[in-house]
């Protein structure tokens, strides 16, 4: 790999769980967290429900599939936009398999894109499906992880 230009990234992550004990015990505190960047909205974060935590709020699996899927999608627009092939709508189910260790900690198996996509020319399908294998070897984010992640792409 060729050394390019850097770029650098930060976020604050304050967890606002303190009912009034602390971590005096495992139950005594809630797993909400606020993720706070310069000029961004504030992103309500918890744990997963499996682990105490609120099912209404982002959990960091959560974030890593959809991180996942949208650098995936921001590379395909614009691989698709430079090949002159105009998409229409862009839709993924992205779906993430993780594996709980008997020591409590677990690891992400797999993730599974499924883009539906809906071009404005059907017949540009065949390079439009390329561009997708591309983006995907471009990816930051799926570069960056040590587990699959799969495109399974579809036209609409």
């Amino acid at each position: 790999m060729t050394t390019g230009r850097t770029h650098s990234y930060a976020a604050t992550v304050t967890w606002t769980g303190n009912s009034g004990e602390g971590t005096a015990s495992y139950r005594a505190y809630a797993r909400s967290y606020d993720v706070a960047a310069p000029g961004k909205p504030v992103i309500a974060g918890s744990s997963d429900p499996a682990f105490r935590g609120d099912a209404a709020r982002w959990n960091p699996e959560d974030l890593l599939v959809a991180s996942l899927s949208a650098c995936h999608m921001l590379w395909f627009l614009h691989l698709c936009a430079a090949a002159r092939i105009v998409v229409e709508s862009y839709e993924d189910a992205a779906a993430g398999t993780m594996v709980e260790g008997e020591d409590g900690g677990g690891r992400f198996r797999e993730v599974v894109l499924h883009p539906a996509v809906t071009l404005r020319d059907r017949n540009q399908q065949a390079e439009a499906a390329a561009l997708h294998h591309e983006a995907h070897g471009k990816c930051f984010i799926a570069n960056s992880m040590n587990f699959p992640v799969r495109v399974e792409p579809r036209f609409l």
